[in-house]
């Protein structure tokens, strides 16, 4: 299922943000990215093999200057409660909505000035079949 993936690169066409988003874990330096949490499920499951699921995903942020994180999560968080539309490139789901579950805040900060933030949202998708 390519979702995370759609979503990545939902998240790079908006204009004017300072880094660009990438799957998987925050690294040594500044970075940007998304990745899964626990908690996802299924809503319901059809005949057929199709089933409705809640996932919850996380954008996490990694900087030394707290202002660019900022302006950052609150404009993918804008953009994202827009969401109405995300289509996948191998027909593995169909996208229904996404609430943001938590606004940006703040998670960590380290002795070296690096300053992590998150956001955190669920998606309510259907994971099609495959054949």
């Amino acid at each position: 299922m390519d979702f995370m993936e759609r979503l990545c690169d939902k998240v790079n066409e908006m204009p004017e943000l300072p880094i660009t988003c990438k799957k998987g874990y925050l690294g040594a330096d500044e970075s940007f990215v998304v990745y899964p949490l626990p908690g996802s499920r299924v809503v319901q499951e059809y005949m057929d093999g199709t089933k409705d699921w809640a996932m919850n995903y996380e954008f996490a942020m990694k900087s030394k200057v707290q202002s660019k994180i900022n302006q950052t999560l609150w404009t993918v968080q804008t953009e994202l409660e827009k969401l109405a539309e995300l289509e996948s490139q191998n027909d593995s789901f169909e996208f229904e909505e996404l609430i943001i579950t938590n606004k940006p805040f703040i998670n960590q900060i380290d002795d070296q000035g690096w300053f992590v933030f998150l956001l955190d949202v669920q998606a309510k998708i259907t994971v099609l079949k495959g054949d």
